[in-house]
């Protein structure tokens, strides 16, 4: 099988390290590069710094956030890209409620009060067998705590001003992948969906007792679904 290069986007206030599993186990026939959104505080800027670091042509994964930068990513130089895994994330844009959620995070934030993820956010962002896997929930926090608060400042404003992607979905011509938790509560199994009806090459996967971090909860069945998109 020849080698090709993945370019792997990470979620909100996430490092490479949420895509560990995936990295080693997929070193066989991909060279990952994992670009760092948390220094861009637009998706313009983020997709812009992804795009730099990228050979002529590559496969593209984004998990969450990485899923709207890689949007931005198609909008710019879709003919680079020679195939797409979308990964717990979404075409849609955030609701006026998630919007005012996000805003008073940055609030929060600005005067001094960001603490990471704390436990207690940990039932939205996991399935609930994996509240108290260590092997999961400590790689969450410390991805936290190295990109810090101001990087979360930027990473929610770009999160905030991005652009509707539904429109871009029935131009998607390449193999793609739609890879969700099935209890994934931050961005629901319908937006998955919806997505892979909308995209003419794809196929859906849905993971059983996962929630919205996938790549940590289910590391094993989220590199198999990827190698068999990159094998495609």
């Amino acid at each position: 099988m020849p080698r090709t290069t993945l370019v792997l986007l990470p979620g909100l206030i996430n490092t490479r390290r949420v895509f560990e599993h995936q990295i080693e186990a997929l070193s066989d026939i991909a060279d990952c590069i994992v670009p760092e959104p948390w220094h861009h505080e637009t998706m313009g800027a983020m997709a812009e710094a992804a795009l730099a670091m990228a050979p002529p042509t590559f496969a593209l994964g984004g998990f969450s956030m990485g899923g709207y930068v890689a949007f931005e990513m198609l909008r710019r130089a879709s003919h680079r890209v020679e195939r797409l895994a979308l990964i717990d994330t979404q075409a849609v844009p955030d609701s006026a409620e998630s919007t005012k959620r996000r805003r008073a995070l940055l609030d929060q934030a600005k005067v001094g009060r960001f603490r990471g993820v704390q436990r207690t956010l940990l039932p939205q962002l996991v399935h609930q067998r994996h509240i108290d896997d260590a092997a999961i929930a400590q790689p969450i926090f410390d991805m936290a705590q190295e990109i810090g608060a101001d990087g979360f400042v930027r990473e929610q404003r770009a999160i905030i001003d991005r652009a509707d992607s539904r429109h871009l979905l029935v131009d998607i011509d390449v193999p793609t992948v739609v890879i969700v938790g099935r209890q994934d509560q931050v961005t629901p199994l319908p937006r998955s969906q919806e997505m892979a009806a909308d995209i003419a090459n794809s196929r859906l996967v849905v993971l059983e007792e996962c929630g919205h971090m996938s790549p940590l909860e289910r590391p094993a069945e989220v590199t198999e679904a990827l190698r068999r998109w990159l094998s495609q």
